[in-house]
């Protein structure tokens, strides 16, 4: 029987992790290490300065205290699988809100699947984009990104990974439950501004709290990005790698650092 290790960065109790194990299931043997807390937007941040702790909340479930979602993957195929029997696949989410464009250098749900492919193992990365209206930040549906980690998983497992070493899958679902089908996306251009709000607590002192960003973005006429497809009502799924090297700049770096440099 498949293996797949399942992960997140909302914490061992949300509802899209709990989601996630209930899409996959019939698929495959599944166990689940997921942060004690929430670690959104910590990034691919191992912890290296404390001890981590598995806790286990039933068979083959397990929260690690104080781990962020990369910790998690890295600790499990050191700790929980043997070298010579990884798990076939790691799934990162169902991440409540997107992971898509720049975002992805922020994002727990994405790091995650960065850590499996460094170690050697297919990974998928799966967000549900919510509108941030009141209502959907109470009652959120994961019953399309369900179906389509469903899907993709079985198609995966029935064949191959689509993708090369050191890359993997970026999914985002449109909030919208009836949506037009799937798009091969690139990443897209987010627009940011600074969402950093002054409070004061009783004793008079300031601190901020950050806020999250309206999904703007840079269009283009091909319309080919993630949030253009996810605005346009389809599922987004892009090929991720991990080499951020700028290769179409290395010749002209390479001619800007020897040019009369000699």
């Amino acid at each position: 029987m498949k293996r797949i290790l399942i992960t997140n960065d909302d914490g061992f109790e949300s509802e899209g992790l709990m989601a996630l194990v209930d899409a996959l299931r019939p698929l495959a043997h599944i166990t689940v290490v997921a942060p004690t807390t929430e670690k959104s937007a910590c990034g691919h941040s191992l912890t290296l300065t404390r001890p981590l702790r598995f806790i286990e909340i039933e068979d083959d479930f397990f929260k690690l205290d104080d781990g962020t979602p990369s910790d998690c993957v890295y600790l499990s195929m050191n700790a929980l699988f043997k070298k010579d029997s990884l798990p076939d696949l790691v799934v990162s989410g169902i991440n409540k809100g997107s992971n898509m464009g720049e975002d992805i250098t922020y994002s727990g749900t994405a790091s995650a699947a960065m850590e499996a492919v460094l170690q050697g193992v297919p990974a998928i990365a799966i967000s549900q984009v919510y509108d941030k209206s009141p209502a959907s930040l109470t009652k959120q549906s994961y019953d399309l990104a369900k179906k389509v980690i469903y899907d993709i998983v079985k198609k995966i497992f029935e064949g191959s990974f689509p993708l090369g070493e050191r890359k993997f899958l970026n999914i985002n679902v449109p909030f919208s439950q009836e949506f037009k089908g799937y798009k091969i996306t690139k990443a897209g251009y987010r627009i940011y501004g600074n969402d950093a709000h002054l409070h004061r607590n009783p004793r008079g002192e300031e601190y901020y709290w950050l806020g999250t960003h309206a999904l703007r973005h840079k269009e283009n006429h091909t319309k080919d990005c993630d949030l253009s497809a996810i605005a346009d009502g389809y599922v987004s799924i892009t090929p991720i790698q991990l080499d951020m090297t700028s290769h179409d700049e290395l010749e002209k770096l390479d001619s800007w650092v020897n040019d009369n440099n000699g």
